[in-house]
């Protein structure tokens, strides 16, 4: 700021000369102290190390300080530019955090994610260091600029003064773009990922980004039940209802599943069930359980889903209601981001039981809790949902009772970078490992009970995770850039014998769609298949079982009601 101030007499604050030189001097800072992820990035994608390279460097520099001192004399009054740059402060130093603690991405779908989440999930990032980053960079120049003083001028200096700065700025940048236009195209074309890592810019432009999208328009106030004539199909007359258990794994990712290949046993149960099939090659709707929950439950499917459609739109949970089939929602996360909004749904509070939850969180076993009473009086077709909290980070190690620490040394902290590559992959195995042991407890529910069910289980997880290969961590990359890990997900399905013969499945026919590439888009119709249903918007093509089922006999247009059930 030296360039740019000097004391008064009082010594007690700092005068400019001019706003243009105020924003410069708040740009500067952005640039230098917020974004140090950016930068390092950046240089290692773009410089050489030769003198062309780092000239182009230069002037990249010099064209984001164009950028944010423009967007910062476009706020009217000193006042308000005061405000305003403290509110940027704040937000550019927890990203700076994000990105220099796990190499988040900044953009409209993480904007999304922090604004739909919880106290709980929120909690489980805040440490010392993000303290220390909001107070450091956030705080104190904050507290610095409302010591500042402006010389008054006059509103006409002003203007040519803002005048000068546009056209030298545009002028200044047009000669930079021209002399590295090839480094700038590679920078565009190749490395737009790096984008959502300045600060805060990329945070601003997801902020307005997620805004426009829920803003009401005419289809968002009506609500459009998509579901049409509903029937149901079955090989023959059955006495047995049919039940199932979807489980929305959370934070799962394929490549850490024993079942899918991985080198560590960390299916030590499941490997062991008869009858069970992993499906290898199945991919998510997105990065975040904002994006992929309602996205997996909709029939939009990936390229023309959106949250505000889905939101006014019927989901699978719905068109199972009107099908005549019971539903439940179990929810051991953070909500069900709109899925259960029509459907029975049982919420665990984390100081409801002293030996599954702690104050933070529950363990996913406490959704098992009043299930066998619950399935003592179920008499008609029915799906239970459970929404686990999975393997949720940074915090790895709370998501799991002690006795399924099976790989030591473990991360025991939420600041995964004083951890070693080792000790996180450890502590996130364990939770694969609990998440193993939970699905084989409701497979032997469901084992249980299969004299007076015909039963079925399908897991799924709602998205992957990056455990620090590339410098990333976490999840919520921007779909088009994130890693496979993120987006690879596991898909598990069990039957018992008499599912599989009322519905005549093969088994050898399941076993060569193993890995062939699926994704969420799947779900909607699978799950609907799985349970004898179809409607309006379901594709057998889209069903991974229907294949491999036969003998199919239409059952006829069923009399539940064209409403949805209120929730319970």
């Amino acid at each position: 700021m030296q360039n740019y101030s000097t004391f008064n007499r009082d010594k007690s604050k700092f005068h400019f000369r001019s706003p243009v030189t105020l924003a410069l001097a708040i740009s500067t800072i952005f640039l230098v102290f917020h974004n140090f992820r950016f930068w390092r990035e950046a240089g290692a994608a773009l410089w050489d190390g030769t003198l062309s390279d780092s000239l182009f460097m230069a002037s990249l520099f010099l064209f984001l300080l164009f950028l944010h001192t423009a967007f910062l004399l476009l706020i009217p009054g000193r006042r308000l530019l005061q405000a305003t740059t403290t509110i940027l402060f704040i937000v550019a130093a927890a990203a700076s955090y994000s990105a220099d603690a796990y190499g988040v991405f900044i953009d409209k779908d993480m904007i999304r994610n922090l604004f739909e989440t919880d106290q709980r999930e929120a909690g489980a990032l805040l440490n010392l260091r993000f303290a220390a980053y909001v107070f450091v960079l956030g705080v104190l120049p904050s507290l610095l600029l409302w010591r500042v003083r402006v010389q008054k001028i006059g509103l006409k200096r002003q203007l040519v003064q803002r005048s000068l700065f546009f056209i030298a700025g545009l002028t200044l940048s047009g000669l930079m773009l021209f002399a590295f236009s090839a480094n700038y195209s590679s920078f565009v074309r190749e490395h737009k990922n790096l984008r959502y890592l300045l600060s805060p810019g990329a945070a601003v432009q997801g902020t307005i980004q997620y805004a426009r999208s829920m803003i009401p328009n005419a289809e968002s106030n009506s609500f459009a039940d998509t579901r049409g004539v509903t029937t149901r199909f079955t090989k023959t007359a059955h006495n047995k209802p049919l039940l199932m258990f979807l489980v929305v794994g959370e934070t799962a990712r394929g490549l850490n599943f024993q079942l899918g290949g991985y080198d560590r046993p960390t299916n030590p149960e499941l490997a062991k069930v008869d009858g069970l099939y992993y499906f290898r090659n199945v991919s998510s709707c997105g990065t975040s359980t904002a994006i992929s929950l309602p996205c997996m439950f909709s029939h939009l499917g990936q390229e023309h889903f959106s949250v505000p459609v889905a939101a006014h739109t019927t989901n699978l949970l719905d068109a199972l209601n009107k099908a005549g089939v019971e539903v439940e929602w179990r929810d051991n996360n953070s909500g069900s981001k709109g899925v259960s909004a029509r459907a029975r749904t049982v919420s665990y509070d984390a100081k409801a039981d002293a030996t599954l939850c702690n104050n933070e969180s529950c363990y996913d076993e406490v959704m098992l809790q009043g299930l066998d009473k619950s399935l003592r009086t179920i008499k008609d077709d029915t799906v239970f949902a459970f929404h686990q909290i999975g393997s949720h980070g940074p915090a790895y190690a709370k998501r799991y009772p002690q006795r399924f620490e099976r790989f030591t040394p473990v991360c025991n902290t939420n600041e995964l970078k004083q951890c070693s590559e080792e000790q996180i992959r450890n502590a996130y195995d364990n939770t694969i490992v609990y998440t193993d042991h939970n699905l084989a407890q409701q497979i032997a529910i469901l084992k249980s009970v299969s004299d007076r069910f015909d039963t079925v289980l399908i897991y799924v997880s709602d998205h992957g995770e990056s455990l620090g290969e590339k410098g990333l961590y976490l999840h919520g990359a921007p779909y088009m850039f994130a890693p496979e890990a993120q987006k690879r997900v596991p898909f598990i399905l069990w039957m018992s014998d008499g599912y599989r013969q009322r519905f005549s499945l093969e088994s050898a026919c399941l076993r060569a769609e193993l890995d062939k590439p699926f994704s969420h888009d799947n779900l909607y119709h699978t799950v609907l298949g799985g349970m004898g249903v179809k409607n309006a918007m379901y594709q057998s093509g889209m069903d991974i079982f229907a294949a491999c089922r036969h003998n199919e006999i239409l059952a006829g247009d069923l009399t539940a009601s064209d409403g949805l059930k209120g929730k319970q």
